[in-house]
């Protein structure tokens, strides 16, 4: 009986998750997406061709992995469809290998509608996408939530006027703009038509395949300090993309879980609100991003730019339980003549090593650096660790020693190929 590898985020989601998963997946029988919706993507290139993928697991770019989209994911179905045309178009043979939990519950007009409202009122933005993800989260935990299932049972119509109806008076009192019942029962049951094939109990599956030996890859979404139990609340997103949330988003169990992989990057990055200690808000941070080329896969929001944060790296390790790290854009941070490392904090007066999510601590803590030798040139084509320059093996046996944790994989370009595997 096999075991499942998992690919999580260590900070702040757009490690490059989906080169780990890619690469991954040119071994793997199946892969699986287990959290999150499409507020989150991968990006992926290729052959030269960029996938940037929201939903459907990466791991189907290699034409021959099932694709699994598991209970813990929200689904928009229109976002869904249009992902699966695209792969479609590019020789992707999704009937094939997609399948799609019933248990997976269903983002609706009014979601996005909520999602939008919400944002606006709050006192202190969290930077949400607006896709509808954290109100059909809340729709799920209160106990409404329409799965994929459900949109085959009798009382289907019923159930979707009903909720459009008790969210149309949320909207209602907040000026915000109706969702129309009649258009919504229409569209949504064109979609449940058309998704119907790909639907199965995906924890059968997931089980069945490993009893039969079959490598299986699970994708997070989000990272680890976005997790909404373990990131820094309330700058979260609405699930647990952290190793537990593997566990209740696919139904596999801690026994079921072999190597986790880490992903990060060779500096840092941050979409959205909330605390960033190793944030550079000048000159330098504008030039990672421009390097890095760092805006959002879906949003095309500029990213917030920063050094490596290995305390902070300490702190995911140790939550998820990493027994390797998958480094990337190591090409981008060679491009400094000096880069950074942040390898402790001062708080207050105190230097500590140790990470906590406490708002006030973070807005307190001073980054503390530890600089290195860049200007590596151009290592896009080197095929093993000791092909890279010397300064950047300096850099990749720091994180080493300070984590404790290998870097098995690490990335020197965009494309599938610029990997080295250790």
């Amino acid at each position: 009986m096999s075991k499942a590898s998992v690919v999580l985020g260590c900070f702040y989601g757009d490690e490059g998750k989906g080169r780990t998963t890619d690469h991954l997946a040119q071994f793997a029988d199946v892969s699986v997406r287990a959290t999150g919706g499409n507020n989150a993507g991968h990006t992926i290139y290729v052959n030269g061709v960029k996938f940037a993928m929201r939903l459907i697991p990466s791991g189907i770019l290699s034409n021959k992995t099932i694709a699994v989209i598991s209970n813990g994911v929200v689904l928009d179905p229109k976002v869904l469809l249009g992902e699966i045309e695209m792969l479609k178009s590019h020789g992707i043979d999704v009937d094939k290998f997609l399948k799609i939990s019933d248990k997976a519950h269903i983002i609706f007009p009014y979601h996005t509608h909520l999602d939008v409202m919400l944002e606006n009122k709050r006192k202190n933005k969290i930077g949400t996408t607006k896709n509808g993800i954290g109100p059909a989260y809340c729709d799920k935990y209160e106990r409404c939530g329409i799965r994929l299932e459900d949109m085959y049972k009798a009382d289907f119509e019923e159930n979707v006027r009903h909720l459009v109806t008790v969210k149309n008076e949320l909207l209602e009192m907040a000026g915000e703009p109706l969702c129309d019942a009649d258009e919504i029962v229409a569209l949504y049951k064109g979609y449940a038509e058309a998704l119907k094939p790909y639907m199965c109990d995906t924890v059968i599956l997931l089980h069945k395949y490993l009893k039969e030996d079959k490598f299986v890859v699970v994708e997070g979404a989000q990272a680890t300090l976005l997790d909404i139990d373990f990131g820094s609340y309330p700058f979260v997103t609405s699930s647990n993309p952290t190793i537990g949330g593997i566990l209740t988003g696919t139904g596999l169990s801690a026994r079921d879980i072999g190597d986790v992989y880490g992903a990060i990057k060779a500096y840092s990055s941050r979409v959205g609100e909330g605390p960033y200690v190793t944030e550079l808000m000048d000159a330098t941070g504008d030039r990672i991003r421009e390097l890095g080329h760092e805006y959002g896969t879906v949003t095309k929001r500029p990213r917030r730019c920063g050094w490596l944060d290995l305390v902070a790296l300490k702190y995911a390790i140790d939550i998820n339980g990493i027994n390797y790290i998958n480094l990337n854009h190591l090409d981008t941070i060679g491009q400094f003549d000096i880069f950074k490392a942040c390898v402790a904090y001062e708080v207050n007066g105190t230097v500590t090593t140790d990470f906590t999510t406490n708002e006030d601590f973070l807005k307190a803590a001073k980054p503390v650096y530890k600089e290195f030798k860049g200007g590596f040139g151009d290592i896009s084509q080197c095929k093993t660790f000791e092909d890279l320059p010397e300064d950047a093996r300096t850099y990749i046996n720091f994180i080493e020693e300070y984590t404790g944790t290998m870097v098995k994989l690490i990335g020197t370009g965009a494309d599938r190929e610029n990997m080295i595997v250790r």
